[in-house]
């Protein structure tokens, strides 16, 4: 990587900053989204997405091994590249297509939620999304330090000593495993911070695609306006 072709931070509308640390800027690349003036609640059109996403994945990956499905083997790389077992902690993204390829119902959350999942199902790479209000102050990429956990939605505790997180003011609120409750999106949510985690050899062109991708679906689905995306890390 180049550091000087890339990006490392960026500032959001507002003044708060998203970052990546020096302990992952050489493994890392981030795309990242803010929607603002939301809508939070249960939109049948894109439950309909969703599922005609679903059946895709079924109809192109039905069968198949997740180890021999060449999409998801960029998030398994990314876990492998901050020594994470991708079959043990599993990328989110990876979570999602085997309940689709195992025939079981995807949740239908909100609106914002089966977005992230509508998208995620589309490039098979981790999202993370978090209800802006809820984080405090600026957001930094790194590994988590000793004794460093937050409590997971439907997890228990996402332990982050050693391993790739998102961090602010008061300590980790999300990871490419699983977001936490403390910043979740919730009927009263009105700002969408998303980020999309890849290794640092995915092109940012191709992030940038998919923040594109990610930001029209929100808006679409949630209402708003998009008001900032960037891409942090990655090959130009």
């Amino acid at each position: 990587m180049n550091p000087a072709a890339v990006n490392l931070a960026t500032e959001l509308p507002g003044g708060r900053t998203v970052g990546l640390d020096v302990s992952v800027a050489e493994g890392l690349c981030a795309g990242v989204v803010m929607i603002t003036d939301v809508t939070i609640a249960e939109v049948a059109a894109v439950w309909a997405a969703l599922d005609e996403m679903a059946e895709q994945c079924r109809a192109e990956y039905g069968g198949t091994k997740p180890g021999q499905i060449t999409p998801l083997q960029e998030a398994r790389r990314l876990y492998r590249s901050f020594g994470m077992e991708p079959t043990r902690h599993r990328p989110s993204s990876e979570a999602l297509l085997r309940r689709v390829l195992k025939d079981k119902p995807l949740y239908h959350i909100n609106n914002a939620v089966d977005v992230c999942n509508l998208a995620s199902l589309t490039f098979l790479l981790p999202i993370g999304m978090y209800d802006l209000e809820r984080i405090a102050g600026d957001v930094v990429l790194r590994l988590g330090r000793e004794g460093e956990q937050y409590a997971g939605i439907r997890k228990g505790d996402v332990h982050l000593q050693g391993r790739l997180g998102l961090f602010d003011a008061e300590g980790g609120f999300g990871s490419p495993t699983s977001d936490s409750t403390r910043t979740c999106v919730g009927e009263s949510t009105r700002q969408l911070l998303a980020v999309v985690m890849a290794t640092a050899d995915y092109r940012q062109a191709a992030m940038a695609a998919h923040c594109d991708l990610l930001g029209s679906l929100f808006v679409r689905h949630c209402g708003g306006r998009l008001q900032h995306q960037s891409v942090l890390g990655g090959q130009a």
